[in-house]
């Protein structure tokens, strides 16, 4: 009987391609994971310019009160 060798061949190669297929089209348009990007919080920023020697010390203790007590509040 013929039939019960129909695996191979020509509908082995369809197998193929319709597989190929399939994962050429979901692997094409599955976004990429970007590398995160991390935002620095103002505190950060603040810690960055006093030590570059953008402001001084007295700035920077009252900027950073502000920026603890804004937290504070919205914590609440």
């Amino acid at each position: 009987m013929m039939y019960e060798y129909n695996f191979v061949g020509m509908h082995m190669l369809w197998w193929f391609f319709w597989i190929v297929l399939m994962v050429f089209l979901f692997g094409w348009f599955v976004p990429v994971p970007k590398k995160r990007i991390r935002r620095d919080s103002p505190l950060d920023i603040l810690q960055k310019r006093f030590a570059s020697g953008e402001i001084t010390t007295e700035e920077y203790n009252e900027k950073k009160s502000i920026l603890k007590a804004d937290l504070a509040k919205n914590t609440m």
